[in-house]
């Protein structure tokens, strides 16, 4: 029997209310699908998503208008807190920050074109008279985080997205408990979809001592029950406004290389000094105030680093809630800012159209362009999704290079004598989804460090070339394309 003929059948085994009710379900998702396209159509940032969303929708909505009304959105609604630098001036300590920073001499690059137009994306300035300390791997960067817990004096800020309870969480919890007990205030912001899995006896211990502890929030407010696409993928410590951690290790056995299944696990931290440390904080309060409605009184200091360094940074908090893609001509304007070397390193690269054209342009006029991804992975979509660049990157002479000591992490760029360490990957959930910070650091020296740092990396990498590709016949290539289309959600 025929398809058809058993689904007539079907259909005319069920009664007038069944009949009645099956009717009124699909011509009811048919008109939310179509409702849902024209949202899709107006609101989706890139063409490629709009297309997809549209056409899905329409042709069967049964199953892709809810998944759009949880994964499709493109912008975090009633994110009301103010942005950036606004958001201080409530208590007007912004302004007064600021303009110590120009009267004290702390403001780098001033009026240079180039650090105009990532102030404006970054609604904060490039600061010079800092110090920054290159982390890597977990047991440098759990050392100074720890030990700078424990210098504490006033207040402890503490934001990952993904904290376990396990050796490496138990020790964190048991840090704060003890600053707490002591009377630093410490508060630890956390994203929950990161962190699934965190049991409650975990929070309820640190509240117990005098912790403040809040989830990212994502689905507060009425609008946002389903907006479980957004994620606050930031990782920050901060302690009494003078030293800050950021980069790309979170709260987790398998960051140390605990886990078996990564085993060596290669990441890469900074810790910084002096007043760049008040724009991280700028990201950890806005993130704070969504989550809890209050806006902690800390200090806003303008003071250089102790230890004489002067270098230049530039603090870059970017979102679905910036009015622009803020991470995304961010990462524009530092390719086309490349004259001799572009290296990226990342463990998930997914780039869309845009920044495949602007690393061919760069290759193209004589940048070494050279991509560095892990071979193991955590997620085969991405996996496959890379190999399906290779062959057009090759073309334009861009290498590619696949990490294989165990899983690399790292979120981290050169561009001529410049360096950014952050939380963001190359790819679109970053780009677009989710709450990210990157700090550039526009200094030879200390590029220099990082440049040795990848070239060690590039040791432990081999060169994937599009034979490789080719010989792994056609349905291997055909699962790469098709991982492909869904690098706008990936």
């Amino acid at each position: 029997m025929s398809l058809k003929s058993k689904m007539t059948g079907a259909w005319r085994a069920l009664g007038p209310k069944r009949k009645w009710f099956v009717a009124a379900f699909v011509v009811l998702s048919h008109v939310a699908g179509a409702i849902s396209s024209v949202k899709a159509i107006m609101d989706t940032r890139t063409s490629q998503g709009a297309i997809a969303w549209a056409v899905s929708l329409n042709t069967f909505p049964y199953i892709a208008v809810p998944a759009y009304w949880v994964f499709g959105r493109s912008e975090f609604q009633g994110y009301v807190t103010a942005r950036r630098m606004d958001l201080l001036e409530t208590g007007g300590a912004a302004r007064a920050y600021v303009d110590r920073l120009v009267k004290e001499n702390l403001v780098a690059f001033p009026g240079r074109k180039e650090a105009l137009l990532v102030e404006k994306l970054a609604k904060l300035p490039y600061t010079q008279g800092n110090e920054v300390e290159l982390l890597v791997d977990g047991e440098a960067t759990f050392d100074s985080i720890f030990a700078g817990i424990g210098r504490a004096k006033e207040y402890v800020l503490v934001q990952f997205y993904i904290l376990r309870d396990d050796k490496l969480g138990g020790e964190l919890k048991s840090r704060l408990i003890e600053k707490a007990k002591t009377g630093v205030r410490c508060l630890l912001l956390y994203d929950e979809i990161g962190s699934h899995g965190l049991p409650r006896r975990y929070l309820d211990e640190l509240k117990a001592a005098g912790v403040k502890v809040a989830a990212f929030n994502t689905t507060k407010g009425s609008t946002n029950r389903f907006q479980i696409n957004f994620r606050n993928h930031r990782k920050i410590v901060i302690v009494d406004g003078s030293e800050a951690w950021v980069g790309g290790l979170n709260v987790g056995d398998e960051y140390m290389g605990r886990d078996p299944k990564f085993g060596d696990w290669r990441d890469t931290h900074l810790r910084l000094a002096g007043p760049v440390v008040p724009c991280v904080q700028v990201a950890f309060v806005e993130d704070w105030h969504w989550a809890t409605e209050e806006t902690p009184k800390l200090r806003w200091e303008t003071r250089p680093a102790a230890s004489g360094a002067s270098l230049p940074v530039l603090c870059l908090p970017t979102g679905p809630a910036d009015p622009m893609e803020t991470c995304t001509l961010y990462f524009i304007d530092l390719i086309n800012r490349a004259e001799r070397r572009l290296w990226i390193a990342s463990p998930y690269f997914v780039p869309d159209e845009q920044f495949i054209t602007a690393l061919k342009l760069a290759a193209l006029r004589g940048v070494e362009v050279k991509v560095l991804i892990p071979d193991k992975t955590d997620n085969h979509l991405v996996q496959f999704t890379g190999w399906s660049y290779l062959e057009e990157l090759e073309k334009a002479g861009i290498q590619m290079w696949r990490h294989q000591k165990g899983f690399m992490h790292q979120k981290v760029i050169v561009v001529d004598d410049h360096c950014t360490i952050g939380t963001a990957n190359f790819d679109n959930r970053s780009f677009r989804l989710n709450f990210e910070i990157t700090m550039e650091v526009a200094d030879p020296a200390f590029t220099a460090q990082v440049a040795a740092m990848l070239e060690r990396d590039f040791t432990d990498a081999r060169q994937s070339k599009a034979a490789d590709v080719q010989s792994r016949g056609f349905w291997f290539r055909f699962a790469t394309r098709a991982c492909r289309l869904l690098a706008p959600v990936q």
